[in-house]
């Protein structure tokens, strides 16, 4: 056996030879350890394909590093802990390092065992250069984060200027639904014996949706840069029937288990715009979404600390609805599209997140952290880092206000401009009263009486409340709000 100075303990989240505790490791004097706990797989009720993905996306990094040269193990253990008790064991009493984890639980538990850290640099922006920004803000307002950070990072600009002659095209981006388009495929992936072996472990049916090698990784990269970034900011807040994908460039998964790194895709894209590959308006929009937002999540959950999950501003205490766990369980078009679209691969693309799904538990009065624990099973991009600061903050209100200075609520007209479901419904988005009105039309303005007290305090809410105050049939559409409540309830709406 070789004789060793540390161990490395390399978590399912950082999985990239050059960045991380890694970027400096040598075979010669460096042991690996990935651990694969019984409590990361049967501690929640996980979605299988988020599951499948990150366990053999872990092994198939392990083997890699065997094949750089390096000695290292593959654990399996009831606990993340125990598995590192099994290296220690092996190995003798060595100092362990790893990346700062990505959560503040698995900080805590490695903090305990002894475990050192070295910088996470996974991300563009360090922790404490974040806090330093949000430190000296009045209110935390992204678009003022974006512009730091374009600025700082050269991107996108001229001489501190931006290119293009604006910072934001977000005007741009918001095309409804297009007619007669032809979709680029997207690529699927060929499954090797590892694939296998996981799937079996899992007992899941395997897809060919999402890669579990860099080498996957990059070829979805290069693939969203040649055929989808042009199209990807006008119809980036659309969704459409037929095409689960669209321009997106389903990129985060391996951005946030680390088989990718956001400097090399923000290179990659930047590459593909000096080459005429597409537009300003789709390349700024997409650069937003991974040096803007992306960072903006990550360094506010660590900012605003491990209390801000349990938040819940507006008194929300609904049971999560049946239709979040079986789409069968309601007749809304939209809603049993999208769900159905998660059950199916463990991912829908931001608007159906954010306008469809989190509209509809904010609407409704969910509980934000049944919403959370279910958000953070579901998706194959979740990480404790991603979902809290997103469903708290965005997507439900819970936070009052800190992240975002209005609710994102809307009714069916928006939905019936931005989807193609509204047709094929059995509701109706043009009605709020009744019993074919969209429940979300009619849940709309429910939602806006109920809050209306805390609402008036909100400068960017004053038009919706007078809108309110306009309604002539605010008592037959409360009654409504109640129908609805109880049909989706019991899964009948």
């Amino acid at each position: 056996m070789a004789s060793f100075s540390r161990i490395i303990y390399v978590a399912h989240d950082h999985l990239n030879k050059d960045f991380g505790a890694l970027k400096e490791a040598d075979p010669q004097t460096d042991a690996i350890v990935l651990v694969e706990s019984a409590r990361m797989i049967t501690g929640r009720n996980w979605h299988s394909e988020r599951l499948f993905f990150l366990l053999s996306s872990a092994r198939h990094f392990a083997e890699h590093l065997r094949n750089l040269g390096f000695e290292g193990s593959y654990l399996s253990a009831p606990t993340t802990v125990s598995g590192l008790e099994q290296v220690r064991a092996r190995y003798g009493d060595l100092p362990i390092v790893c990346a700062q984890p990505s959560s503040f639980r698995q900080t805590q538990l490695l903090t305990e065992f002894g475990v050192q850290f070295v910088e996470n640099d996974f991300f563009l922006t360090p922790r404490d250069l974040f806090a330093d920004w949000a430190s000296k803000q009045k209110s935390f307002v992204m678009e003022n984060f974006y512009r730091t950070q374009r600025v700082r990072l050269g991107v996108l600009v001229d001489q501190g200027k931006p290119v293009g002659g604006q910072w934001n095209f977000d005007a741009d981006n918001r095309l409804p639904p297009p007619k007669n388009y032809s979709w680029p495929e997207y690529l699927t992936h060929e499954r090797d014996q590892i694939d296998k072996d996981v799937a079996a472990q899992l007992g899941h049916t395997m897809t060919s949706t999402w890669a579990t090698t860099r080498e996957g990784a990059l070829a979805q990269l290069q693939n969203f840069v040649q055929h989808h970034l042009a199209g990807f900011g006008p119809l980036e807040d659309a969704i459409v029937s037929d095409n689960w994908a669209m321009h997106h460039s389903l990129l985060s998964p391996y951005l946030n288990n680390g088989l990718i790194h956001a400097s090399e895709v923000i290179a990659a894209v930047l590459e593909g715009f000096e080459n005429n590959l597409a537009p300003i308006e789709s390349v700024e929009g997409f650069v937003r979404q991974l040096i803007g937002w992306r960072e903006y999540i990550n360094g506010m959950y660590w900012f605003l600390g491990e209390g801000y999950r349990d938040n819940n501003a507006l008194g929300a205490t609904r049971k999560l609805l049946p239709l979040f766990t079986d789409s069968s369980k309601t007749k809304m078009a939209c809603v049993s599209s999208v769900v159905s679209g998660v059950e199916q691969r463990a991912w829908v693309h931001h608007i159906p997140r954010l306008m469809v799904l989190s509209n509809l538990a904010l609407t409704t009065g969910t509980n934000p952290q049944e919403f959370l624990d279910w958000m953070r099973e579901n998706f194959i991009d979740a990480s404790d880092w991603v979902m809290v600061p997103n469903v708290i903050g965005m997507a439900v209100h819970a936070d009052g206000g800190t992240l975002m200075t209005k609710p994102y609520a809307s009714g069916g007209a928006y939905l019936n401009r931005m989807t193609q479901s509204c047709k094929s419904c059995v509701y109706d988005p043009k009605l709020r009263v009744g019993a074919t009105a969209c429940p979300f039309s009619t849940l709309y303005w429910d939602f806006l009486d109920r809050h209306k007290e805390q609402f008036a305090k909100n400068h960017r809410m004053g038009q919706q409340l007078q809108g309110l105050k306009r309604l002539t049939d605010l008592p037959q559409l409360k009654e409504r709000a109640l129908e609805v409540l109880a049909g989706l309830d019991a899964g009948t709406i």
